[in-house]
């Protein structure tokens, strides 16, 4: 991305380049500072700052997407990043957290991409990078319909829907009130059997280190977003996992200090169709800590049944 001010305007990084633009026949007699960005100028500029080349190029291919929603004429542009290529199996759309965005998935995205697979990371809407300028409602049946919106205007095919943390509830909430959209399930250190909010403030700060995890509070909606999350009574989904019919994967760090591993195994248990595996030498986070063992978990998974059908509307993902 190419940003461009007059001279005397502070140049935030890039070099300085005097002289007019005749560019499309465009004269100017100002001296122009030009810098080069590598990222979307909606991100907060302090992304800049960020060390992490893994985190780098994830936030270079963020994109915002106009998704429309139940409760404003209004389109709400939304950030996600797109697949670069279609796939047979189910697409996979990765949530994330619980007050995070999808730079949670800055080391297992490219993995899931290097096996193929069509994977689509999507910020849940009250968090992340989506333009709440307006201040829509970010309760749970806001952040419901948004996915869907999006699922319905992008992708519109049934997917493999994967929720770590807090994001497992996410995936739960959706599937139960739209099956359809929803082939095949994978929950990462579930947090799922709270009951609303609850202690949800003393999660871990993901990946907080380098700036990464709490980018996107730089955005100044993001506390009135996630207050309004908190006041409206968060999820409580415990009661719909019986309901669950979906083929669904368990991934459990062994060394998960938040949320104690006996619940994975009732997890598994209460999912009419669902297998678990174990990461060893591993916590809260595995997507994280270890990336290239969870995205052999979740390619398996995924191409464990047959191909799915791609409908003629998508076979170009430059007009999506």
């Amino acid at each position: 991305m190419l940003i461009a001010s007059p001279s005397g305007a502070s140049a935030i990084i890039g070099k300085e380049f005097p002289g007019k633009f005749t560019h499309y026949g465009l004269r100017r007699k100002h001296s122009f500072r030009v810098w080069a960005s590598e990222f979307p100028a909606f991100l907060p500029k302090e992304v800049e700052n960020i060390k992490d080349q893994f985190a780098r190029n994830l936030a270079s291919r963020i994109e915002m997407l106009p998704v429309p929603v139940s409760w404003t004429k209004n389109h709400i542009m939304s950030s996600c990043v797109k697949p670069k290529t279609l796939s047979k199996t189910s697409p996979l759309v990765l949530l994330h957290g619980f007050d995070s965005s999808l730079l949670e998935w800055r080391y297992v995205l490219p993995l899931l991409e290097e096996a193929g697979l069509e994977t689509w990371a999507f910020d849940v809407l009250g968090w992340g990078f989506s333009n709440l300028e307006n201040l829509p409602p970010c309760n749970v049946a806001s952040k419901r319909d948004h996915l869907y919106q999006f699922w319905n205007s992008y992708i519109r095919r049934p997917v493999t829907l994967v929720g770590p943390s807090l994001g497992a509830a996410v995936a739960i909430d959706f599937v139960v009130n739209y099956p359809q959209a929803v082939d095949k399930l994978i929950f990462i250190d579930a947090s799922v059997y709270a009951e609303g909010t609850g202690n949800l403030a003393k999660l871990p700060k993901l990946m907080a280190y380098a700036g990464i995890g709490r980018l996107h509070c730089l955005l100044p909606w993001w506390e009135d977003a996630t207050v309004d999350f908190m006041i409206s009574g968060g999820y409580d989904v415990s009661s719909y996992i019986q309901h669950v019919k979906q083929k669904a994967l368990v991934i459990w760090g062994e060394n998960d200090q938040i949320i104690d591993s006996k619940l994975s195994v009732r997890l598994q248990c209460e999912l009419p169709n669902a297998i678990i595996r174990q990461v060893p030498d591993c916590g809260h986070i595995p997507h994280v800590e270890k990336p290239a063992a969870v995205s052999k978990l979740i390619t398996d998974f995924v191409q464990a049944d047959g191909q799915v059908d791609i409908p003629a509307g998508l076979a170009c993902l430059k007009k999506v």
